[in-house]
């Protein structure tokens, strides 16, 4: 119990002395998260909205594989990306393997079909009415598209918290393809398990608070977004 309560005292030490090691690693985590996020968004929301909106013969099928897709491990992603960036693979002379562009290129595989998924979801809960509507009203189709995505805002919202909760606390993609490299390529998850397996305690606590409160403000984050679209 003392190692316990000395490790998480001196964590919280080394989170309010803003550490450079740990503010490194915070870094390195939150640009990659964002990034993907980003990416994933721009390629999730279109492609959901296109689902849910278009009619397309293999709808129910569709989504069912986007189901599927979120239960997808993180190891087989990093395994499947890895072999297309190593040396020997397709994509092995742009020198990818073990840096950060790695890492988001495999999360955006990870949480694209999440985004779609969610969209699809949010999308498919709007009133019909609104786009016949607005095509009685002579909008076009992109003006029309804007009414609907108008309406779904908050789902579309919680879609992109959703997703960037859900890569900032992923290891298998980091560590396979980042490499955990000091400075670059370590984010938070794979410094505390670095951290744990060399039996160092203090700074994988630190790095677990900060992950522990980016996590609290994307959960409430998450449920204010939910509760304004409820009004």
């Amino acid at each position: 119990m003392n190692f316990f309560t000395a490790s998480f005292s001196s964590a919280i030490q080394l989170v309010f002395s803003l550490d450079p090691e740990l503010l490194t690693v915070v870094k390195v985590s939150l640009r990659v998260s964002c990034l993907s996020t980003l990416l994933a968004s721009v390629l999730g929301i279109p492609l959901g909205f296109f689902i849910a909106h278009g009619h397309l013969p293999a709808k129910r099928l569709i989504i069912t594989l986007l189901n599927s897709l979120l239960a997808l491990p993180t190891v087989v992603i990093g395994l499947f990306v890895y072999g297309f960036i190593s040396r020997r693979g397709l994509f092995g002379s742009l020198d990818l393997l073990y840096t950060q562009n790695a890492i988001i290129i495999g999360q955006v595989i990870l949480i694209t079909p999440l985004v779609t998924a969610l969209i699809v979801a949010a999308i498919s809960r709007i009133d019909e009415r609104y786009a016949k509507t607005a095509r009685t009203l002579g909008a076009t189709s992109l003006q029309t598209a804007v009414v609907i995505f108008r309406e779904a805002r908050f789902g579309i919202c919680a879609a992109v918290i959703s997703a960037f909760g859900r890569v900032i606390s992923e290891i298998g993609i980091s560590m396979m393809l980042g490499g955990n490299i000091k400075g670059f390529t370590r984010t938070m998850t794979t410094a505390m398990a670095l951290e744990y397996d060399k039996g160092s305690f203090t700074l994988a606590i630190a790095l677990g608070l900060v992950l522990m409160t980016i996590s609290l403000a994307m959960n409430v984050l998450f449920n204010l977004v939910q509760g304004r679209g409820r009004l």
